[in-house]
């Protein structure tokens, strides 16, 4: 790049009201801008969705009580096979050009794409005033998360991004109970995903599939020939999964299942931007995401709640105490995926849909508080109903935002090989340029934020 960091993400910045074609201004086939209608209780919301199937099928079909206006996507033959439930919906290749002719005629927008296209498509439906659901993580940089938070809340847009199991009662019961003081003061929490998408390469001079627009598919990425992914001799197409495991479109497991896992205790602790963030790991590769990590969060202190540290690991990575737990019959505790909270007064160990006090002899007359957070009426529910009230969603874009930054500062500390001093405010790396350099990348060229 000819410019520096600072420069270019200023530029950045100002790119959000620059265009690919005259809807990524914002502006719908009059000229004009393009505003939320009002809308009724019992009306039904008219959605675009960008993503036909896997992921995005399934937030296509929990929108699907609304209209299914149009849908986009890549691959001509998942996007026929998407649209086989919703005959009526127009299909475009493009989402851009989708967005563009639909703006009059759409309310809001899903976006189930790779995580690399999560922010131009989000970004562009916000300049178009649509509300819009998007997949986790948020976005494939940390820039890109702050800037989708503001663009949300300057045009007033309900929004909400896909960590579903948010919507779940285990996780309102595990908020009720470090929130309540069960286990005291908190300090140190640890989280744990036996995720792994390392060990792949890139393989070229392989034939393109027809029904798969690579160049729609690299969209904001580095130009690259077309590629498939190769490991252990075997070869499968980088899309629609492999993609995970490439730093070009993915962020590896902490990316994909951190938002998941990392978003209860940033509910339950009502955790802001981190101060300091550590990352060890294997060897960094240009291309390959990496397993086998541990971040270390620091928190400061926030809501008369202490500071705190918070230690993600991936891959065969296990937190210590683990070692140290016993289930009821006195076998160690051996979850593939978890929390543990630490308290001064005890312990609690969760995961999705489970959760135990511990010493469970300590809390075998424990009472529980009465729960308090009211049930969820569905993830992608809370989206479309917010909409129509003007209600609040429980995974706006602020918080996470917020959430994704944090997740993603975890891999530019291991991208960069440096332990971050994190200014959140003012969105900056204060101790390393280098680590600087990966908080935002540079588009390819037609593409823009």
């Amino acid at each position: 790049m000819n410019m520096n960091r600072r420069d270019f993400l200023t530029q950045t910045a100002s790119a959000g009201a620059m265009s690919i074609g005259v809807g990524a201004l914002g502006l719908g086939a009059t000229g004009f801008p393009s505003l939320a209608r009002a809308l009724s209780p019992n009306e039904r919301l008219n959605i675009a969705a960008i993503g036909a199937t896997g992921r995005a099928g399934a937030d296509i079909a929990g929108v699907a009580q609304h209209n299914i206006i149009a849908i986009a996507d890549i691959d001509a033959d998942l996007l026929g096979k998407g649209c086989q439930k919703y005959p009526h919906a127009r299909q475009y290749r493009d989402f851009r050009v989708m967005l563009e002719k639909e703006a009059d005629k759409i309310d809001a927008v899903v976006v189930g794409t790779a995580d690399h296209t999560h922010a131009p498509a989000a970004a562009m439906a916000m300049r178009l005033k649509k509300h819009v659901y998007c997949e986790k993580p948020l976005t494939h940089t940390v820039y890109e998360s702050r800037h989708l938070a503001k663009l949300a809340s300057e045009n007033h847009l309900v929004t909400q991004m896909g960590t579903q199991i948010h919507a779940g009662e285990n996780y309102r019961r595990v908020v009720e109970l470090v929130q309540s003081g069960a286990i005291g003061d908190i300090r140190d929490v640890h989280v744990w995903n036996s995720a792994n998408y390392a060990g792949r390469k890139f393989v070229t001079g392989v034939p393109q599939p027809k029904h798969v627009d690579w160049d729609l598919w690299l969209g904001p990425a580095p130009e690259r020939p077309y590629s498939e992914s190769v490991f252990g001799g075997e070869r499968k197409p980088v899309h629609p999964f492999n993609w995970r495991c490439f730093w070009d479109f993915g962020t590896g497991g902490l990316g994909d299942l951190g938002c998941h896992y990392l978003d209860l205790v940033h509910w339950a602790l009502k955790l802001g931007h981190p101060t300091q963030i550590a990352t060890t790991g294997p060897p960094v590769q240009a291309d390959a995401v990496a397993t086998d990590l541990i971040v270390k969060y620091n928190y400061p202190a926030r809501e008369q709640l202490p500071p705190m540290t918070l230690t993600w690991y991936d891959g065969k990575q296990r937190p210590p105490i683990l070692s140290t737990l016993r289930d009821r019959g006195g076998k160690p505790i051996d979850w593939s995926a978890g929390h543990l909270f630490v308290g001064s007064e005890g312990m609690i160990l969760s995961d999705y849909s489970r959760h135990h006090l511990l010493p469970e002899e300590k809390f075998a007359d424990f009472r529980p508080p009465e729960p308090s957070i009211p049930k969820s009426i569905g993830h992608h529910n809370e989206w479309t109903e917010a909409i129509k009230s003007g209600g609040p969603t429980t995974c706006n874009f602020d918080y996470s935002g917020r959430l994704t930054e944090s997740v993603l500062l975890g891999i530019v500390a291991y991208r960069s090989g440096t332990a971050l001093e994190w200014d959140g405010e003012a969105l900056q790396v204060t101790n390393s340029p280098k680590a600087q350099a990966l908080i935002h990348k540079e588009y390819r060229k037609g593409w823009t934020l």
